[in-house]
């Protein structure tokens, strides 16, 4: 269990080891930031904890806790621009935490998605974001209004890549766009991460042979997916229960997400907000996994890991 401050130094030091080896040289004209690129990361980062009940909550704890290390803290409006500033660089050091965890050398990769609710379904009006977010069915939550996060994670649970479409949209576009960003790269989808060599394990909402024969053809991204009780070429029973065993991962993955780092909590008012948070929110999931691993902890333990 490790201190906040400890906690802090530490994503620091990586974040600006990551900045300094990989990112270019920030050139930028006008008046010189508050916080460097480093600084805001780290920050965006550390604020995802679900310690912290909002981001108004995160600022007033860092400017009673945070100023001796962070002596120019900003403005609040000022800390929240350049964080979507800088989501791209997150994503990159999301992406740079699941190479050193040997992300694309596993055996398979589990493929879900999940809800990110911007606001109450019920409500009327046209909402923060009017045209990008809308309604859409989880077996969570039921209907909501928001967006369709999918996420794709190694059976150690790091977290190889993310996309974000409208809520409306169905698994199998949304694993569509995933695919095709990955084969092609997408510079301006920073978070779908490298191509995948091993297949994804993926439920009934998949589901589709010509898709998967399209996907594996054009794309190289072969894919496990259970057939529907009623097929005419059933599973048997205990390879059933294998597949589905192995698809748990990712189910302790989006828990993880939505509650130790917030995601159920978040109503983004902007599509650049959002693809922010969510870029912190899975580089701080793999940076506490790499964190657990040099402290000889499981790599998913992460309620105890800071000591509030």
């Amino acid at each position: 269990m490790l201190d906040p401050d400890t906690f802090l130094t530490t994503l620091y030091v990586m974040v600006d080891d990551f900045a300094k080896a990989f990112l270019p040289t920030e050139v930028r004209p006008g008046p010189r930031p508050a916080l460097t690129r480093s600084e805001v990361i780290t920050l965006a980062l550390f604020s995802q904890w679900a310690h912290f009940q909002s981001e108004r909550d995160f600022y007033r704890w860092g400017a009673r806790h945070l100023r001796p290390a962070f002596p120019t803290w900003p403005a609040r409006a000022q800390l929240n621009r350049q964080t979507r500033r800088h989501a791209a660089a997150t994503a990159a050091f999301f992406l740079h935490l699941a190479g050193r965890l040997g992300a694309h050398a596993c055996a398979y990769e589990a493929l879900d998605a999940t809800a990110l609710v911007v606001r109450d379904s019920s409500r009327r009006g046209r909402g923060w974001l009017c045209g990008q977010a809308d309604l859409g069915w989880s077996n969570r939550l039921g209907w909501y209004e928001g967006l369709h996060l999918l996420i794709s994670a190694t059976p150690a649970g790091v977290i190889t890549g993310y996309g974000l479409a409208p809520a409306s949209v169905k698994d199998q576009p949304l694993a569509e766009t995933f695919f095709a960003a990955r084969h092609a790269g997408a510079p301006r989808l920073p978070g779908v991460g490298a191509k995948s060599r091993a297949p994804y394990v993926v439920d009934k909402g998949f589901e589709g042979y010509d898709l998967h024969q399209h996907w594996c053809g054009d794309y190289g991204a072969s894919v496990i997916c259970l057939p529907k009780r009623n097929s005419l070429k059933p599973w048997p029973r205990r390879l059933r229960r294998f597949v589905a065993g192995v698809r748990q991962i990712i189910e302790t993955v989006n828990a993880k997400l939505h509650h130790t780092f917030g995601l159920s909590r978040e109503r983004p008012h902007t599509l650049e907000g959002a693809q922010a948070r969510v870029a912190a929110k899975a580089a701080l999931h793999n940076f506490c996994i790499w964190l657990n691993r040099q402290l000889g902890r499981p790599g998913l333990a992460f309620a105890d890991l800071v000591d509030w």
